[in-house]
């Protein structure tokens, strides 16, 4: 019987040799199966309505009906879409790939990149990442739009469903000299300052506290809020404002111990700056995540000739040792909280029973100082 073809169509290669170990039947098997002939069979295989793919999978949608319709089995419907793509990263299978055999990320759910577990990784809530498409839209057009943009709508969300909590990322040691208690004391915070009635943590408060580094200066300066020798602030939550008294310096003439005195209420000079501390807390590792890439398309040759891999930013990534709030200490891995001043983390899969490990979601807004 002859057949007649319709002028300009293709015949889809449906294997390809290639001596490769693959996986799983490592060196067993040199055949591999093309994108074209897999696909529609796994989709309809697996009962997928609607197999969504980018516009320049478009031209593809002919093959994908036709071998679905030539083996007379249940054939899913193609929707091509425009591609979204964000500044300084890239979304491309390939090119991730490429990153993580370059041992440039980890894996994946890196939180560096943008794929689906990467995002659940660093702290992404999936409420915040559907409602970001949905201001978006579907559109056929490729769009391009800034990673801001995406944080933006997380931060929105994290604010009224991640409870607060104090972490100092780079702890500096606080003597109270002249702690007003004969013992420590328990503090009641509210999980949502605003909203007290959705629960709250207990604090524990000693003379000795831990500040953040940049909480203090040696020299005053015209527009900081924080501790200085001639400047007060106030300690969140506990009413009391303390004064410098003192500092030690190790060896290499850095502070290590701040002794500071309580300033009697009738003594305190104007709206002193208020500081977050942590008293007897818990060590847990923070990472901090910036931009992958140092270019906003790092896939452009006009703006980066050497090619993607050499627009890494080698600073994306920073470990950190902090101290935080002994109530942290129950956490699970993907609970989130707002660290107070700082933004938002979430506790990620590393964590140990030793050792909780934290990724930064997003920051808050940009803190100047000024509290």
């Amino acid at each position: 019987m002859k057949t007649v073809l319709e002028e300009g169509k293709m015949d889809p290669v449906a294997y390809r040799i290639k001596y490769v170990a693959h996986h799983v039947t490592k060196d067993k098997w040199c055949i591999y199966p093309t994108y074209d002939y897999t696909h529609c069979l796994c989709d309809s295989l697996e009962h997928i309505t609607h197999s969504l793919c980018t516009k320049e999978f478009q031209s593809r949608r002919s093959s994908y009906y036709w071998l679905c319709n030539a083996l007379d089995i249940y054939c899913p419907v193609q929707w091509e879409y425009g591609r979204l793509n964000v500044n300084y990263t890239v979304v491309s299978k390939r090119k991730i790939a490429k990153l993580i055999t370059e041992k440039i990320v980890a894996d994946w759910d890196d939180p560096r990149l943008f794929t689906l577990t990467a995002l659940r990784r660093r702290g992404f809530p999936p409420e915040a990442i559907n409602n970001f498409c949905a201001r978006m839209g579907l559109t056929g057009a490729q769009a391009v739009v800034d990673p801001q943009m995406l944080e933006a709508v997380v931060r929105e969300t994290l604010n009224v469903t991640a409870p607060r909590t104090m972490v100092v990322l780079s702890p500096l040691k606080v003597i109270i000299t002249d702690f007003p208690h004969d013992s420590k004391q328990v503090i009641n915070v509210a999980d949502f300052p605003s909203e007290p009635e959705r629960g709250s943590h207990s604090v524990n408060f000693d003379r000795v506290v831990y500040i953040d580094r940049s909480d203090f200066r040696e020299v005053d300066e015209k527009g900081y809020k924080r501790m200085t020798p001639n400047q007060t602030v106030t300690l969140r939550y506990t009413g009391i404002v303390i004064k410098f008294i003192s500092s030690v310096k190790d060896s290499a003439g850095q502070i290590v111990e701040l002794h500071v005195a309580c300033v009697p209420p009738s003594q305190v000079q104007g709206k002193p700056g208020v500081i977050h501390w942590v008293s007897e807390p818990v060590p847990v590792q923070v990472r901090l995540y910036e931009r992958l890439f140092r270019h906003k398309n790092p896939e452009d040759t006009n703006e980066v000739p050497a090619g993607f891999l050499s627009d890494v930013n080698l600073d994306s990534l920073t470990t950190v040792d902090a101290l935080a709030d002994s109530c942290i200490r129950t956490a699970k891995v993907y609970d989130k909280f707002q660290f107070e001043r700082v933004g938002f983390f979430s506790v990620d899969p590393d964590s140990t029973a030793d050792k909780l490990v934290f990724n930064r979601t997003v920051m808050l807004k940009e803190d100047s100082g000024k509290v």
